[in-house]
């Protein structure tokens, strides 16, 4: 069943948070939707370092049962790191399962009882090595909601400092550092070559910011 559902007038717009509801507050018997989905049994079926896999069985709005396979992740950060001279910071890597090499802004998930914030100042250093004098909230999304919960933040930093001594990053990451003009940027986006959807989020934000200006 699809229904048509109109957006609240307060939302995100240009990358600024005019509304937003913690998930406590969505837990709040006013504010349940009326097509939830009952949790009836939990089955543990992969416990990871990252993630844990699990299979709910639900009860649906009707009154019938179903199962949802769904992926529990510590949710991440990410940065749209832009240098002094309007070029965005970027990394490339190897990613094992796209099977290819993908360019991305820097990104890592949160560590347990982890500000946000602090998780994007770290990863920002621990990546490219650069630090911001300024970072700023832009919004935060589900990645892939249809089965998993991982709800990552953006962040926008600028005032970019260049460290002697960065904080170094995960044993097993090998990486390169890109900075990209926002010509260079677009031309990547449609040539295929930057395909990451938080990446797509950052940088459409960043673009339609200089568009205003």
């Amino acid at each position: 069943m699809i229904m048509k559902l109109s957006l609240p007038e307060q939302s995100v717009f240009y990358g600024k948070i005019y509304a937003s509801v913690s998930d406590e507050e969505q837990k709040e018997p006013g504010n349940m939707h009326k097509y939830e989905e009952r949790t009836l049994k939990t089955e543990e079926i992969f416990n990871g370092k990252i993630l844990h896999v699990q299979v709910l069985e639900v009860e649906l709005p009707d009154g019938k049962t179903s199962k949802r396979e769904v992926i529990k992740h510590p949710g991440a950060v990410c940065v749209l790191a832009v240098t002094n001279e309007h070029k965005v910071v970027m990394v490339e890597q190897y990613r094992k399962a796209a099977e290819r090499a993908l360019i991305e802004i820097p990104a890592g998930k949160l560590e347990p009882g982890e500000d946000p914030l602090e998780a994007a100042k770290r990863e920002l250093e621990e990546e490219t090595g650069y630090a911001c004098a300024k970072l700023e909230p832009v919004t935060a999304f589900y990645t892939s909601p249809g089965f998993a919960d991982e709800y990552i933040h953006l962040y926008a930093g600028t005032g970019l400092e260049k460290l002697s001594d960065p904080k170094a990053g995960d044993d097993d990451e090998f990486v390169d550092i890109l900075e990209l003009g926002m010509d260079e940027a677009r031309e990547m986006i449609r040539s295929g070559k930057i395909c990451d959807a938080k990446t797509l989020v950052a940088l459409q934000h960043w673009m339609l910011e200089e568009a205003r200006k």
